[in-house]
């Protein structure tokens, strides 16, 4: 299969503290990976750097063949419209009310779309999300769990084709996390591609094609969902090391 995103022999690393150390993999087009791993053990920081949020301080990354460092800035955009990050503290603007924050997107990617337009695509995703309440109040009025729906509904409003996850359904009852679990598989479904990070095995096993394992900075493990479920062994030891901690 045709790569989207590769990282060749990627380091990172802050206040002479190495948390990435030499990470090298593929993520075809078209498929779910899941990145697991013990917390404090660098999986984070290897989606944000596939996803250009942080800048790699050796090797690189590269998006359909092009190095992000090395991007225009009509590519950069172009990356940027066809891919979207939902993180785990949600990220909305805390200075700007709900309808700023789901605007600003549309309003960079397709600055020409109609404001009726525009507001006819966010009614659209925040259907999918379930979230009924006023758009008019600022994010530290909703719940965790509500503001992790709005940064879903704002990743998904460019109908991406490369979607980064960090733990999004941290927060959400049973319900708003299926809700999202859904529609995660109908992008799957419709040939997107999902790189994510969930310490939650069940809905790893659920959506995931290929699974990364993640261990000091380090890819310890790589496997297929087909491996995973044909050894017991497996499931025990990935469970044991995305409850475990880095010490």
């Amino acid at each position: 299969m045709k790569s989207i995103i590769e990282l060749k022999n990627l380091y990172f690393s802050t206040q002479n503290q190495e948390i990435v150390k030499g990470v090298s993999f593929k993520f075809e087009e078209g498929m779910a990976t899941a990145l697991v791993g013990p917390s404090g053990g660098g999986k984070s920081t290897v989606l944000k750097l596939a996803a250009g949020i942080l800048v790699p301080t050796g090797g690189t990354v590269s998006f359909r063949g092009n190095d992000l460092a090395f991007m225009n800035r009509a590519q950069n955009l172009d990356f940027r419209r066809q891919s979207a990050v939902v993180f785990q503290d949600s990220a909305l603007w805390a200075n700007q009310n709900l309808y700023q924050n789901l605007e600003l997107p549309l309003r960079v990617h397709f600055p020409q779309m109609s404001k009726t337009d525009r507001e006819k695509r966010m009614d659209e995703v925040l259907a999918d999300v379930g979230y009924r309440r006023n758009l008019l109040i600022r994010p530290s009025q909703l719940s965790m769990g509500e503001q992790k729906l709005i940064a879903f509904a704002r990743a998904m409003l460019c109908r991406p084709r490369l979607l980064f996850l960090d733990e999004w359904t941290e927060s959400l009852d049973v319900n708003g996390a299926q809700k999202l679990i859904e529609l995660v598989k109908r992008l799957k479904e419709e040939r997107g591609t999902v790189i994510f990070v969930c310490h939650d095995f069940r809905i790893t096993k659920t959506l995931a094609d290929k699974i990364i394992m993640i261990v000091g900075g380090e890819i310890s493990l790589k496997l297929t969902s087909r491996e995973i479920a044909e050894d017991e062994n497996l499931i025990q030891y990935i469970e044991k090391g995305i409850a475990s901690y880095e010490v």
